[in-house]
Parts: structure tokens; sequence; C-alpha cells
């Protein structure tokens, strides 16, 4: 197998993306990216919904699928660290149209997540300036994060380290603080153990409220895979990739597992105030209810300051993965040649505006007509990063098969995902899970607009991979013909 350095092509640029990226960016990319709203807001919903134990064996679940789609994610963006990452594995290990899909599936999702976070950010600091209009923030907000992308790529990594710490610090002070509440040696622990015990704890609702609650714990763990992409300008990607994948993996799990052990421990899962909590009102997150309880005055603001981090942060990490993505997407063709054009930088400023760009639409149609059509594009994405999951477990089993079937000794990667086959067909499996069950309801109960708003993104991604292969007439590439060559990177210095 060939491990020469292969270029980057850019067109008529000679300057290419710059490996700025260190260790520490890649596992605080990764962490930052899974530590969001759905920790600190939603999971005090799922807790109402299925119980403590039931939200602890979803949460846990859902984490064992991502563990093993990073396995495989790990395995293959040691081997080839790329900005494309998913679409250009899609394209190489299956089909020019898989991939076509793939990265354009990907770029739309964090190219619209970057406009619901600036939504977001507005309804935040609306909680301190009710009198400042949410598009001045949200523009502010913009114009941060674009400069922060335009500096450099470790520049990125840099402010998402930090602001990723705060999210981090803000865990294990809660976690730190829930263990002395329970035992009693601080704060009011107003539920106790009972909570486990009492009514329908620890299991409320069975099966049926353990699947209700799977999208939502998905939602969460989604940006772990932001790794993939980072990969591409990582500083020494063969040796970083994995160790951050693996370590980053088990940090997630604890504080989610421990997190969610708190909150349903010192909360009641049936106080009707864990049902009330969003991104409108952070009074009612749990988080802020636990530190209430511990005595923290202006408990609310601390919270609501930490939420804005977490909302800058995704902002943040989607305007740069979504721009690489669609960089790697002209780069390869799959795109219009101007977004592959590289800066001296290292930033490829097209993809980068026109991402921005998007983001800006998108928080615009969410001021017009009441917001219909930013809920239409938010739908639609909805799916994407399970999408974008069953792609990375497709693409692995298709690449370890072409790899041995090629006469190659797995133990020559950089990376080896331990548990194959067996880890892409679970995960695989589970994703499918998900993505059938994110709104059951509606089916059963007959709610079909509810159902076309909900599922719009399957068809769509569906329909481009259908479209993309009858004009070009893309074919499944046959095992003994799949390009299985890596990239030896040589490590940067310094």
């Amino acid at each position: 197998m060939s491990t020469d350095a292969v270029p980057t092509p850019v067109g008529e640029n000679k300057e290419e993306l710059k490996r700025g990226l260190r260790s520490r960016h890649l596992s605080m990319i990764a962490i930052g990216g899974a530590i969001g709203t759905g920790l600190f807001v939603a999971s005090g919903s799922t807790i109402a919904t299925a119980g403590p134990g039931g939200a602890l064996l979803a949460y846990s679940l859902i984490g064992i699928m991502v563990l093993l789609l990073m396995q495989s994610l790990g395995e293959m963006a040691a081997n080839l660290p790329v900005a494309g990452s998913f679409q250009t594995f899609a394209s190489r290990y299956v089909s020019e149209s898989f991939g076509f899909a793939m990265g354009w599936n990907y770029w739309f999702n964090w190219a619209i997540t970057v406009a619901a976070e600036l939504v977001a950010a507005g309804v935040i600091m609306s909680y301190w300036l009710p009198g400042v209009p949410g598009w001045i923030w949200a523009g502010l907000f913009l114009f941060i994060i674009l400069g922060i992308n335009i500096l450099s790529a470790r520049a990125y990594g840099e402010s998402e380290y930090w602001l990723a710490a705060i999210k981090v610090l803000t865990v294990i002070v809660f976690l730190i603080a829930g263990i002395l509440m329970i035992f009693g040696i601080l704060g009011n622990n107003e539920a106790g153990f009972g909570n486990w015990t009492d009514g329908e704890a620890p299991f409320k609702g069975g099966f049926i409220s353990i699947l209700a609650i799977f999208m939502v714990a998905g939602f969460s763990f989604q940006g772990t895979e932001m790794i993939g992409v980072a990969a591409g300008e990582s500083e020494n990607p063969r040796r970083d990739v994995p160790r951050a994948l693996k370590s980053v993996f088990w940090r997630i799990m604890l504080f989610y597992i421990g997190a969610i052990a708190v909150i349903g421990t010192l909360i009641p899962y049936t106080n009707p105030n864990l049902l009330r909590a969003d991104e409108t009102d952070i009074a009612y997150s749990p988080f802020t209810m636990v530190f209430d309880n511990l005595g923290i005055a202006l408990a609310a603001s601390v919270m609501n300051a930490v939420i804005l981090t977490a909302i800058l942060s995704a902002g943040n990490s989607g305007l740069y993965v979504s721009s690489r993505m669609l960089y790697s997407l002209a780069v390869e063709g799959k795109a219009p040649k101007i977004f592959m054009r590289v800066n001296k930088r290292g930033i490829p400023m097209p993809a980068l505006l026109m991402t921005a760009a998007i983001g800006l639409f998108g928080f615009v149609t969410a001021l017009v007509g009441q917001g219909a059509a930013y809920t239409w594009l938010i739908n639609i994405s909805g799916l994407s990063g399970f999408i974008t999951w069953v792609g990375i477990a497709i693409c692995h089993y298709r690449f370890r098969r072409a790899y041995v079937a090629q006469g190659f000794d797995v133990n020559g990667l950089p990376y080896k995902a331990p548990l194959f086959p067996i880890g892409p067909i679970v995960a695989l499996l589970m994703c499918l899970l998900v993505i059938g069950g994110q709104n059951y309801n509606a089916i059963f109960e007959g709610h079909w607009f509810e159902v076309v708003s909900a599922y719009i993104g399957v068809p769509i991604i569906i329909g481009v991979y259908l479209v993309h292969k009858m004009v070009s007439g893309s074919k499944t590439i046959p095992l003994n013909q799949v390009d299985v060559s890596g990239i030896e990177v040589e490590p940067v210095k310094g």
C-alpha cells in the first residue's frame, strides 16, 4: 500500500489547507461538539419522559453506538486524514454518488445549524437585554465566529479549546456538587434515592419511552464526528486522531452518564419543570435547578452564560466543518471550482463566505413569515447527522473488506477498529432504528404533516444520491478496485 504523501489538488491556487491543529485542539473539538444544549437543557425532558433509569439506559446505548462509529471513523481518518473525511471515504470506498450525497448532506446540515445557533444566541441574550432585537446579537455573533475562522485553523482550534473548556469545567463542578448534595454534604436533596424506586421509576413508560428519547440522546452526541474533518488540518493525524477519539469518548460518557445520574437523583422525574426546559427559559434547565438547590446566587445567569458559550462553540465549529466540507467537494469536482480556492493562511475563503451566507439566510428566514421557512430548513437538516453516521458505518465496512480483499495486513493500519465487523454493523442498525423511530407517535396517530416534516430529510438525501447516479452513471466500486491507499503526513514540528 502506498504511504507517500498525496498533495491536495487546489486548482490554480498553489496554497493548501495548513496543518495547524494540535492534539489538545482535536480532543476539545470532539468534546465541544458533543457537550451543548442537549446536555444542559434537553436532559431534563428525557428524565421526565423515561424516568432516570430510562434516560440513563438510552444515553448509554447511544453512547455505545457512538463509540463504535468513532472507532470506524478513527481507522479511516488515521489512514486518510483529509478535510473531506466522510465524503472522500464514501467516494473512494462505495461510489462517487454516495460521496456526493454524503458531502452535500453534511455541508447543508452544519450550514443550517449555524443559522439555528444564531437564532438561539439572540434568544439567550434577551435574558439580560430584552430590549435589544435578537437579530443584532445574531449579526454580532456571526461576525465574531466568521472573524475567528478567517484568521487560521489554529485560531479556530484555540477558540474552540477555550469555549469547550468552559463547558467541561461547568460539568465537572456540577458533578462534584451533585455528588456532595446526594450524600447530604451540601445543599438540599429534594428527591433522594427514592427517585429511582418510587412510582414508575426507574423506567417510566418502558421501552416505548426509551425509544422516544433515543433521538434526543443521539442529537446530544452529534458533533463528535467533527474530528474526522479536523484531521485534514491536524499536525500529526496518525497519532492524534485515534488518541483523541479514544480518550474523548470516555470523557463524554462520564459527563453524560454522570450528569443524568445526578439530575435523576436530585430532581424528581415527576417535576413538571423538567418538561419546560428549553432555550427560551433557562430557569428550567436541570443544571440551573440543581445549582438553585445548592444555593448558588444568580444560578440562572451563570447557566445562561455557559449555554451562550455552548451556542457560540456550536456555531464556530459548524462554520469550520461545513466550509471544509464544501472545499473538499470542490477539490473532488462535486462543487463549483471557486470553492477550492485557499488563501495564504490556508483558509478556503469562498467556501467559508458561502457557508456564512447560508447561515445568514437561514437566520433571515426565521424573521420572515413567522419562521415557517426556517422551521422546514431545520427539519430537512434534522436527520443529517444520523445519515452521516450511517455513511460512516457503511464506508468502514467497505474499506476494511476491500483492504483485506486486496491482500493487506490490517495490523499495518495506523489505527485498527477493534470490533470489526460487529462494530459498524451494530452501529448501522442502531442508527436506522433511531431514524425510523424518531416520530413514531405521529405515524400511529395519523398526523401526516408532522410525519412529512420529521422525515423530509430522508427522501431528499436519497433523491440527491439517485439524481447524481443517473447523471454521472456512477456505480458501486468493486472491492478489488477500491482505493485503500493512505497519506503519510510528516508531523509538524514546533
